[in-house]
């Protein structure tokens, strides 16, 4: 039985969002540890011939009311982004960049950034929206660009993707309790089932 889950990702996800929010609680149940992955997810759609459940008309009618009742379901404040496609290449870096950075700075921009995407919706295609929401949060936004700016940042969310398209990810969020991989927020109690 492993006591660790690994968790990849993207802020671009609503249900990467969802995830977010459960797998800790889950983790701390079990005495498991998360190891975060952030991942590029259009890459990995692209990769893996898949694409967003938007992009399916019927599909993508569903979605937001499928959202609500998990986000119900949770206990999780849950709008949509009026805003959306957001690009979150930039995001992602700076997910990536602060966890290089410690682990209170990752889980403090994490928890900004996912409450601007889907809890209190706000422009993250819009640099000034960025800046503003880093400003508010203790984030100084000239280091946060030169964070995402360092090659040693964008070589390991390359590598974060690339690892997630070997392994077989085809979606977010993913996780994997040894090598047994789990995709979506709605197989969250086979993960539980799986840490013991």
């Amino acid at each position: 039985m492993s006591r660790k889950v690994e968790f990849f990702f993207d802020v671009g996800s609503p249900y990467s969002y969802l995830a977010y929010h459960q797998l800790p609680k889950i983790a701390q149940a079990k005495g498991a540890e998360i190891v975060w992955k952030p991942m590029l997810l259009g890459a990995v759609l692209k990769a893996a011939e898949n694409q967003s459940p938007m992009a399916v008309p019927l599909k993508g009618q569903h979605l937001l009311t499928d959202l609500q009742r998990w986000a119900d379901h949770f206990g999780v404040v849950f709008n949509q982004n009026p805003h959306f496609p957001i690009n979150t290449l930039q995001l992602m870096r700076g997910a990536v960049g602060m966890q290089m950075a410690g682990e209170a700075e990752f889980r403090r921009y994490l928890a900004a950034v996912f409450h601007a995407m889907f809890g209190q919706p706000r422009n993250l295609n819009d640099v000034n929206e960025v800046v503003a929401l880093l400003t508010e949060n203790g984030i100084d936004p000239m280091r946060f660009q030169e964070m995402i700016n360092d090659q040693a940042v964008k070589d390991a969310l390359k590598r974060n993707t690339d690892e997630a398209v070997e392994r077989g990810v085809f979606g977010a969020p993913t996780f994997f309790v040894g090598n047994d991989m789990y995709w979506g927020q709605d197989r969250l109690h086979f993960v539980e089932s799986a840490l013991g």
